[in-house]
């Protein structure tokens, strides 16, 4: 066989491992069609990172879902005629499914039928790495699949033996459910004990008084590659959804030298499944705990205000609506100018730009605006403190040291016996400082 015949055949190969998919998207009042089409654009993206290819899409308006079919009889029948047509393996709907309707769907369509969190819980499946990671991944799995549970009858039952045993004893079904409950609490007990593990760390860095900033927003929006430019790490960076979902913590020095810490959180998406937010509470709890959250927005998106209200949508889920927020739009090298400015930016990164005065644009890929971001998250960091100035012996160089960790250097003048510094503090700082305070 040729080198060409060979390209040829792995190419066949590689398509017929991917699975066709069929997207289905219902307009309800008072949503629009054009909201539907946006929604069923985003599907399509994750379908593709799930390993699948889009062959068709159905679209429909309903004043209210059926409660048997979700898109009424007629209409399933139609979407048959169309999996024929294209030869889908999978009909995949861009909101939740009963129970009930998905089994409905899959008689009447002839082949599986699943909604937008189950391709949700799938990338997550794929991409969750640490064992902290794979737990609530898979506890969010079963949570979601517990109530999908389908008995097989009393064929598979487990007949019992003895006076006052007999009879059908206990099906399949219920012995399936009786086996998930015990790995879900066992995965609960498992991630609780984790929890108690990462909040003894958390306890830690606050008793060092380290200032902490939350990297939060939109599924590849860029938060991971903003943190490999703050923090010259080596994160994953993939141009794809989901490609970062466990929280990474590094350092990054502000421009007066005070060190912070950085924490990558999970990306957030439109719909995200309420398993995966309860499953990864824990994860997402670093963020109550920041000083200061830093929304990341992908400017180069179609839709920058409906990601900021998904992102929005899930802190207020966990109580973190109410946070100290900076809004970063990113990837301003994608907008068309190459103008370093606000000017520069599109029309609705403008505009957001606007009705968000202090906002940041960069490009955390080429660098542009890092700078200036650097000096607006120290301000923002700051708001309260003020500078006081401290007299610290020779002797004390762990002191001198701790400073610099924990405030901001204006000044600094080295005497004969000690050293006196002008330094930006909290008071929480300024109280730990006390004793060397000059007169």
């Amino acid at each position: 066989m040729s080198p060409s015949d060979s390209a040829f055949t792995d190419t066949l190969i590689s398509r017929e491992v991917r699975e066709r998919i069929v997207i289905v998207g219902v307009t309800f009042p008072p949503g629009s069609t054009t909201a539907t089409e946006a929604g069923l654009d985003e599907l399509a993206l994750l379908v593709d990172t799930a390993g699948a290819d889009v062959a068709g899409r159905v679209v429909q308006r309903r004043a209210v879902p059926d409660p048997a079919t979700y898109l009424g009889k007629g209409k399933a029948q139609e979407l048959l005629e169309l999996c024929l047509e294209v030869d889908a393996d999978t009909v995949v709907f861009d909101d939740d499914l009963s129970p009930a309707q998905q089994r409905n769907l899959e008689k009447i369509l002839g082949r599986t039928a699943i909604d937008r969190t189950a391709v949700i819980l799938d990338i997550f499946a794929q991409n969750a790495r640490t064992p902290e990671g794979r737990a609530q991944v898979e506890l969010a799995l079963l949570r979601y699949r517990l109530p999908r549970l389908r008995g097989r009858g009393h064929s598979l039952s487990q007949q019992a033996g003895g006076i006052g045993t007999r009879g059908p004893g206990e099906t399949q079904l219920e012995v399936d459910r009786r086996r998930l409950v015990q790995r879900m609490t066992r995965l609960e007990s498992d991630l609780r004990q984790l929890d108690r593990t990462r909040h003894v760390q958390r306890r830690g860095r606050q008793r060092g008084r380290q200032r902490t900033v939350s990297l939060v927003g939109y599924t590849n929006a860029g938060k991971s590659t903003l943190m490999n430019r703050l923090c010259e790490s080596d994160v994953l960076v993939e141009d794809r959804l989901f490609s970062t979902l466990d929280p990474r913590t590094r350092r990054f020095a502000l421009p007066g030298g005070e060190t912070v810490l950085l924490t990558d959180t999970v990306g957030f998406v439109r719909k995200l499944p309420h398993q995966v937010v309860e499953a990864f509470r824990s994860t997402l709890e670093v963020v109550l705990e920041s000083d200061l959250i830093v929304h990341v927005v992908d400017g180069s998106a179609p839709d920058l205000q409906g990601q900021i209200d998904a992102v929005h949508t899930v802190l207020a889920e966990i109580g973190a609506d109410g946070m100290p927020e900076l809004l970063v739009i990113n990837k301003s090298d994608a907008l068309g100018s190459g103008e370093d400015g606000p000017e520069g930016a599109g029309e609705e990164a403008r505009r957001l730009m606007a009705a968000h005065p202090g906002s940041a644009l960069i490009s955390a890929r080429t660098g542009r605006g890092i700078d200036e971001l650097l000096v607006t998250v120290g301000d923002r960091l700051r708001v309260g403190d003020r500078a006081v100035e401290l007299e610290i012996p020779w002797a004390r160089g762990d002191v001198l040291a701790a400073v610099h960790r924990e405030g901001e250097i204006v000044g600094e003048v080295v005497g004969e016996t000690a050293t006196r510094i002008q330094v930006v503090l909290d008071d929480a700082g300024k109280a730990r400082f006390a004793e060397f305070l000059a007169s």
